[in-house]
């Protein structure tokens, strides 16, 4: 039997915050795979490894995590006054399944350093030294984001001693700011309630903020489901009861926010919405062994990723908090204690995260304007990944 070569393709491998994932540009993908469709998602999702019903992507670029299963494909921008077009695809690990239906905060800090590096961005408008700014066109969820990277001598500079984290050693800030981050079709809150009783049938009505901002996200309090919100990976994801509930819970969420029609549609869209847990603040470890002081934080959050507890926090579902936290009456807000607030600190099972964020409420209804953050970003590896010829 013949078997077709490995082919060659151009990619990055890079960190972007608590996450990493294989960055192309557009025009390096074999031509079938430069549009959209069953042939770009075989391609990537056999670059990753998945579906690998081991778990562990030994075959492929994938990290077995939600956090480490990404890819993202980048062009010059088609837009008006941006510089890049951002695509960013989530890999399942044990489906044959690249989610497109939202961002990658996370990997958004890293979109503009391989832009510039990648000559995608006008070298007229790049500093040899100072803050270079990229105005991204975030094609999953058509929103514009902005990001600020440090340049040296005419180059990006990753090195530097900004520490975030969940991630283990400093490098160069990079300022993110998310623009009217809330989605754009409808209410910010899709029942237009800021809570709601969400009936999830075999766990019972807990109360939820379901927001859209940033990702689609549904908050609900974490003493409602049984836990404290200092809880680490190794408390949920050894728990296939608990995973299944919070699965359950996120399903039933999704079904209200009108982000599917049946319940069944959940399994078929893992990467949207999350669902994270909110408490009051409370002294706690950190996974790193890291002691976090109830007085360095305003609350605690716990969220989900692809049906598991992420090790930190997603740049989207900081977004979410962000602008939650801002407006009276959240849970997140009433975790944070209440009030009006431009910023919030938060602590998740890597450490401590804060995040700003700018609201206004128009016509009796409130209206994103921002979400800032800082984050880090730094290449790993780049050359070529090798894929069988025959596998797309």
């Amino acid at each position: 039997m013949v078997h077709r070569p490995q082919i060659k393709i151009p990619a990055t491998y890079m960190r972007g915050g608590t996450s990493k994932g294989v960055f192309f540009n557009l025009s390096d993908l074999p031509n079938a795979a430069q549009t959209p469709g069953i042939i770009r998602d075989a391609l990537l999702l056999r670059i990753i490894g998945s579906p690998d019903p081991y778990q562990k992507h030994t075959d492929g670029m994938g990290g077995a995590t939600s956090s480490t299963s990404k890819t993202v494909i980048l062009s010059k921008s088609t837009k008006q006054d941006h510089d890049v077009d951002y695509l960013f695809g989530q890999a399942s690990i044990d489906q044959a399944k690249i989610d497109w239906s939202g961002n990658c905060g996370n990997l958004t800090s890293a979109v503009g350093a391989f832009a510039i590096s990648n000559g995608l961005v006008d070298k007229r408008k790049l500093p040899d030294n100072g803050m270079a700014e990229v105005r991204i066109w975030q094609q999953n969820i058509s929103k514009t984001i902005i990001t600020r990277i440090p340049m040296m001598n005419g180059e990006v500079q990753e090195t530097g001693d900004f520490e975030l984290d969940g991630v283990t050693f400093p490098a160069a800030e990079i300022q993110v700011e998310f623009l009217a981050p809330a989605d754009g079709d409808g209410s910010m809150f899709p029942t237009g309630n800021v809570v709601d009783d969400l009936d999830v049938p075999g766990v019972g009505v807990l109360k939820a903020t379901m927001i859209n901002a940033g990702i689609p996200t549904v908050f609900i309090n974490a003493e409602d489901v049984g836990y404290r919100g200092t809880e680490l990976q190794v408390d949920i994801n050894n728990d296939e009861n608990a995973l299944a509930r919070f699965e359950l819970i996120r399903a039933h969420g999704a079904l209200k926010m009108g982000l599917i029609d049946t319940i069944e549609e959940a399994a078929s869209r893992q990467h949207t919405p999350k669902v994270a847990y909110v408490a009051a603040t409370a002294d706690c470890i950190a996974s790193s062994g890291k002691q976090i002081y109830k007085n360095e934080i305003d609350l605690l959050v716990r969220a989900l990723s692809m049906g598991k507890l992420h090790h930190a926090m997603m740049g989207t579902a900081a977004v979410a908090i962000s602008i939650a936290a801002a407006i009276p009456g959240t849970l997140v807000n009433i975790a944070a204690g209440g009030g009006e607030r431009t910023h919030v600190r938060f602590g998740h099972p890597s450490g401590i995260l804060k995040v700003g964020a700018e609201v206004s409420k128009e016509n009796g209804q409130w209206v994103a304007r921002k979400a800032i953050m800082s984050r880090s970003a730094r290449v790993l590896m780049e050359g070529w990944v090798r894929v069988p010829e025959d596998s797309f």
